[in-house]
């Protein structure tokens, strides 16, 4: 697995537990999908992302994207 694949894997679990939470916790739980969603539209023109870095530090192999 590269860390494309990783981080795009990471961002669709995130998604999930976020809606999860929003659920059954707590309505504001919302926030956490808008945050994640931010985060992967600034990383598609920016190019920096948070997670492909932690997971390169991880020992994963790089992908084209990241």
């Amino acid at each position: 697995m590269t860390v494309d694949r990783s981080v795009l894997a990471f961002a669709g679990v995130m998604v999930l537990l976020s809606v999860a939470l929003t659920l059954w916790v707590s309505p504001l739980f919302v926030w956490l999908t808008v945050f994640i969603g931010a985060n992967l539209v600034q990383s598609a023109f920016t190019g920096f992302c948070p997670a492909a870095i932690v997971f390169r530090r991880l020992g994963i192999k790089s992908g084209c994207a990241f």
